[in-house]
């Protein structure tokens, strides 16, 4: 059975396997003091087109957590959408481990965050009975599957970093939104003005792992002690990093980026054309947002699982995998035409 649900839910690229077990043919040094993950590491420097470093996790809560850890004390404050994954679906892993307010700024229909939005928050800088903005995190793609653009991206950075604010991204699924811009991976961080980014593996098709690549030197000062104390530090690290090395590798992320994006695309396409069915937001990455009548939502889960996002219109969100095949979205397509036929 295949889903919508999530592209978690989606099994591992057989290149991801491919690369573990080429990795796994002797011993090697622990806690990513390997050949194999500095190797990797490089790659990454001329990926993004800038000296950095790469710290890699386990999942995409350590990610974003280790990446806000590196920038704050537990004085600070971090400004985040309303909706973002950081701010409703990682428990209280976030404030647990900085101690630090977390204030969620208002989006709009496409769910991004706007500059005069941020700007609102940007206040009371030397107060000490406030909580003091010390970082931004921005989603991309959005919890909408909405894309920022480099320029957009340009103009948060520079308004955060004119306030002495960090921007942190979180790119749990960087990958698609790279492929749905065509653009280079650098185009829409380093060279934009991002400080540090959570790099998605596992919703890419990794078995398991993210990495958190720091462009900003800045944050190089207390974060691979913050690695190890928020339980993040792998002893066998190479087994991340090979993946990550087998997705840079002539550009594999791309290629099943596209392949997701696409299907979203198909997917949307094939949906639209039931009036009982409305598309709720732009279609950019791999997600497709729809509202749709509950008993169509309760009919398709024995057959094709995906969420409900808002109970109270019955919007639900439909994603594409790297998996995700034509024919997956034509027996969807199907699925719900029986059901009107019944």
């Amino acid at each position: 059975m295949k889903s919508f649900a999530s592209d978690n839910y989606a099994g591992v690229m057989p290149e991801m396997l491919a690369a573990i077990q080429q990795a796994n043919v002797a011993h090697a040094k622990s806690y990513g003091h390997d050949a194999l993950t500095a190797a990797v590491i490089a790659r990454f420097g001329e990926v993004f087109g800038t000296a950095l470093n790469v710290y890699f996790v386990f999942n995409g809560t350590g990610a974003n957590v280790l990446s806000i850890s590196a920038a704050t004390q537990s004085y600070h404050s971090v400004l985040c959408a309303d909706i973002s994954h950081f701010y409703n679906d990682e428990s209280s892993a976030p404030e647990t481990f900085t101690g630090c307010r977390f204030f969620p700024i208002p989006t709009g229909a496409d769910g991004k965050l706007k500059p005069e939005a941020i700007a609102e928050r940007l206040i009371r800088q030397g107060d000490v009975h406030y909580a003091q903005t010390c970082i931004l995190s921005l989603t991309q793609s959005t919890e909408y599957g909405t894309v920022y653009t480099a320029d957009e991206i340009r103009a948060i950075t520079e308004l955060c970093h004119k306030h002495g604010v960090y921007v942190h991204m979180d790119g749990s699924r960087f990958f698609n939104a790279a492929a749905a811009l065509n653009c280079e991976l650098k185009d829409i961080s380093s060279e934009v003005g991002i400080d540090i980014l959570s790099l998605g593996g596992t919703k890419a098709g990794m078995l398991f792992g993210e990495a958190v690549v720091v462009f900003n030197k800045k944050l190089e000062t207390h974060i691979a002690y913050k690695h190890k104390q928020i339980m993040q530090l792998a002893s066998k690290t190479r087994f991340i990093a090979a993946q990550f090395g087998a997705m840079l590798q002539n550009e594999l992320w791309r290629k099943r980026a596209q392949h997701s994006n696409a299907m979203a695309q198909l997917l949307a396409k094939e949906i639209s054309v039931f009036s009982e069915i409305a598309i709720s937001r732009p279609v950019q990455a791999n997600a497709v947002f729809a509202i749709m009548p509950a008993p169509l939502y309760e009919a398709l889960q024995a057959m094709y699982p995906f969420y409900i996002w808002k109970e109270s219109t019955m919007e639900v969100r439909l994603m594409c995998a790297w998996d995700t095949t034509r024919e997956d979205i034509l027996g969807f397509g199907e699925a719900i035409a029986k059901f009107y036929k019944s």
